[in-house]
């Protein structure tokens, strides 16, 4: 599944960002798009309690999950988009998100955006990634 031509774009002189890439080129003939992914376990609301790091790996767990489901797989997702509800607790809890990344996408850093919004649609949810994948 890993076919499709995928190159992290660093523009000269610029450094080289930590855990995502400035932008992705890619080929392929098929895209992806996936839905906002909270912590859910089964489509059951998000458990109350949840660390900001658990709740991501959740997330990108789902997310993975459904990429899988398309036909796709971690090398193929190309740009994610993330949604937090308190950005000094990202920022606090950076570690603990890292930790999640780690376990669900390893050393893959597609594009990223992250945006604080004000609420998401689960009361209990303080994260919601999206994501594009490309096919072959």
């Amino acid at each position: 599944m890993s076919d499709i031509e995928y190159r992290a774009v660093l523009p000269e002189g610029w450094p080289r960002p930590r855990g995502f890439a400035q932008a992705v080129s890619s080929r392929g003939a098929t895209t992806i798009r996936v839905s906002g992914q909270l912590a859910q376990v089964g489509g059951a609301a998000v458990a109350e309690g949840l660390s900001l790091g658990e709740q991501w790996r959740r997330a990108l767990g789902n997310l993975v999950t459904v990429v899988r489901a398309a036909g796709a797989d971690i090398p193929n997702i190309v740009l994610l988009r993330a949604y937090v509800t308190d950005m000094a607790e990202f920022n606090a809890g950076g570690a603990e998100v890292g930790a999640a990344w780690g376990e669900t996408l390893g050393r893959h850093f597609p594009a990223m955006t992250l945006v604080a919004v004000s609420g998401l649609v689960d009361p209990n949810a303080r994260v919601e990634i999206e994501a594009e994948a490309v096919l072959p």
